[in-house]
C-alpha cells in the first residue's frame, strides 16, 4: 500500500490568479514539514499553482527531495479576477452544491474528485509514503467521491479544508481528514 499525505496548501494570499502564501501560510507550511519530516517520504508531489508550490518547498528541503508538479492536483476552480470574487464564491458553491455542474473551465467536482483519484491511483508504484500538495475544493470533492457526503464532517463541504491539513490515505482508502493535530 501506498501512504499519501494529501496536504492542503498554506494561508493564501487574497488576490486573484495565482496568489502565494501569506507569512501565516509560510508559517504553517514550516511546521507541516516538520511533521512530514519523520513520515520517511520517499517522493514529494505539489500542484502547479503557486500557494502548492511554495507550501511544498519547505516539505521538499525537510525531506531532501525534490518537488514533482503534478496537473492532478490543481485546484476545480480559480479565481482569476475576471469577475468579481462574490461572483467567483457564487459560481463555487453552485458548483460544490451541483457536483455535476461544469462552469467555464469545463470541470465539474465529480470530475475533478475523479482526477485526483486517478492520481491517487498511479502512486502505487511509489516504494513508501508520498506527500502531495493540493487544494481544499478538489480534496473535497476527492473525499465526497471516496465516502459520499454523509462520511465527511458535516463542516467540511461548506467550510473546506483548514489550511496545512493532512488528509491521510492508503491507496485510497481514507484514514485520517483534515487533521491539524501537528500544529499542537
Amino acid at each position: 500500500m501506498t501512504t499519501t499525505y494529501l496536504v492542503q496548501h498554506g494561508d493564501k494570499e487574497r488576490v486573484p490568479g495565482d496568489p502565494g502564501l501569506t507569512e501565516l501560510g509560510k508559517a504553517q507550511a514550516s511546521v507541516t514539514a516538520r511533521w512530514l519530516q519523520g513520515m520517511g517520504l520517499h517522493a514529494l508531489y505539489s500542484s502547479p499553482l503557486r500557494r502548492a508550490r511554495e507550501t511544498a518547498e519547505p516539505i521538499a528541503r525537510a525531506a531532501g527531495l525534490p518537488v514533482r508538479i503534478d496537473s492532478g492536483l490543481r485546484e476545480r476552480l480559480n479565481w482569476d479576477g475576471t469577475q468579481t470574487f462574490d461572483a467567483f464564491l457564487a459560481d463555487w458553491d453552485r458548483s460544490t452544491r451541483d457536483r455535476d455542474l461544469m462552469l467555464g473551465n469545463g470541470e465539474s467536482s465529480w470530475s475533478a474528485g475523479e482526477r485526483l483519484r486517478a492520481f491517487l491511483t498511479a502512486l502505487p508504484g511509489e516504494r513508501g509514503p508520498v506527500a502531495a500538495v493540493s487544494h481544499s475544493g478538489v480534496t473535497t470533492d476527492l473525499l465526497r467521491t471516496l465516502l459520499g457526503d454523509d462520511g465527511l464532517p458535516p463542516h467540511l463541504i461548506e467550510e473546506g479544508i483548514p489550511s496545512c491539513a493532512i488528509t491521510i490515505l492508503d491507496d485510497l482508502k481514507v484514514i485520517a481528514i483534515a487533521s491539524t493535530g501537528h500544529f499542537s
